[in-house]
């Protein structure tokens, strides 16, 4: 089908790398009203039919107080001075307040190359928009090669998170063994990664026993992926310390699943739950 009128300039705008319309085809995705749902949808199958160079799709949770926001921006400027271009399309957050985030990434949201897209997720599951999808997929097809997608805190639903990201990465914070106590079994099972943040001053030495906990319990669970056994490591958000290793394992991560040939089937698996669920 021919894109026209509203959804063409888009379209357009979107390829081009304007910020704006990329702004705007988001909030197209968002409502719901009738004539915008076709629109969007229009919209979204012309940008998923471009052929572009597969981004990372990276899922970002963590328990409350672990200092997720200002992971996000510690980590995307890195990614930002590596050459990348990243985008968090879905810093939820519940009734729709559309500056949450922002102002806790001050740098990260007003740096070239990188978009913060607080989305409502309007009582969703999970606590990522019920449109997170299509957002990541307009975002890919406006060159960004790196999708964060963030989550309010760790929930029930999670799996919707894990569903339509490539990685999982699960943020905890030092001295965590009492507070696993809270975070389902389940959750532990879709990580990929674990970050241990706040590794610095007064709980460098919490950090190392945290750490040695979690990959002890680790060795316990059976990993979701034949090229990958998940990973555990220690980093600061807020001196930088361990953040390129942090990026050095997902690029291993990454390695494993195009060399398996498991990439594929992970999109195929995303692109027909996403569509079952809509």
């Amino acid at each position: 089908m021919a894109l026209t009128g509203r959804a063409l300039a888009l379209f357009e705008g979107i390829v081009r790398g304007d910020r704006a319309s990329l702004s705007r085809g988001i909030t197209l995705v968002e409502s719901t009203r009738a004539d915008h749902r076709r629109q969007a949808r229009e919209l979204v199958s012309a940008c998923a039919r471009l052929q572009r160079p597969r981004s990372l799709r990276i899922g970002l949770t963590g328990t409350p107080g672990v200092g997720k926001s200002t992971f996000i921006e510690s980590f995307g400027m890195l990614l930002l001075n590596k050459g990348h271009r990243a985008v968090d399309p879905s810093s939820s957050r519940s009734g729709g307040s559309i500056l949450g985030d922002k102002t806790r990434m001050q740098d990260l949201s007003v740096a070239q190359g990188a978009y913060v897209r607080p989305s409502p997720s309007r009582g969703s599951l999970g606590g990522v928009a019920r449109n997170t999808m299509e957002s990541i997929i307009l975002a890919e097809a406006s060159g960004y090669d790196i999708c964060l997608v963030e989550t309010v805190g760790v929930g029930q639903s999670e799996t919707m998170v894990a569903d339509m990201v490539d990685m999982f990465v699960l943020l905890l914070q030092p001295g965590s063994g009492d507070e696993l106590q809270g975070v389902k079994r389940g959750i532990m099972e879709l990580a990929d990664l674990i970050v241990i943040n706040k590794a610095d001053g007064a709980l460098e030495i919490p950090a190392k026993l945290t750490r040695t906990e979690i990959a002890n319990a680790l060795h316990l669970m059976v990993p979701r992926r034949k090229s990958w056994a998940p990973k555990c490591v220690r980093a600061s958000a807020v001196t930088g310390y361990n953040l390129d290793r942090v990026w050095t394992t997902i690029q291993g991560y990454f390695d494993g699943l195009r060399s398996s040939g498991e990439w594929d089937a992970l999109r195929a698996g995303q692109q027909n739950k996403w569509m079952w669920r809509e």
